[in-house]
């Protein structure tokens, strides 16, 4: 199954091992999906784990990155035209767009709706 990760159900599967994000993110770590990302979407996980607030240890980040790089689907998706309140969110929705991909997300307000749009709690 192809999927793109909205940044919270990585950072939440790191703080909470136990929760649901975690659990869909385990099932990624095992092979059961397909990551597809562009540079944009590695990029802002990057960004975003490395935040001091969330106070991971450099070595994790570097770790996870450097397997999210090797086992995802990079691709280069095409623009879309629908306008969204976050253009920081539409970079998601551009690659599960192109993948045909679940966008599995915490939070599907930001979003606008179709059937690609999954929370973490529907996968």
């Amino acid at each position: 199954m192809l999927v793109v990760f909205d940044t919270n159900v990585i950072i939440s599967a790191i703080l909470s091992p136990n929760g649901k994000p975690a659990e869909v993110f385990k099932r990624y770590l095992a092979g059961e999906f397909t990551l597809c990302c562009d540079e944009r979407i590695l990029r802002e996980y990057e960004l975003v784990l490395n935040r001091p607030k969330f106070g991971f240890r450099r070595e994790l980040v570097v770790g996870l990155m450097n397997f999210i790089r090797t086992n995802c689907l990079l691709i280069t998706p095409t623009p879309i035209n629908t306008p969204f309140a976050d253009d920081a969110d539409k970079k998601f929705f551009e690659v599960a767009k192109f993948c045909n991909a679940a966008l599995i997300t915490g939070n599907r307000k930001h979003f606008p709706e179709d059937s690609l749009i999954k929370s973490v709690h529907e996968i």
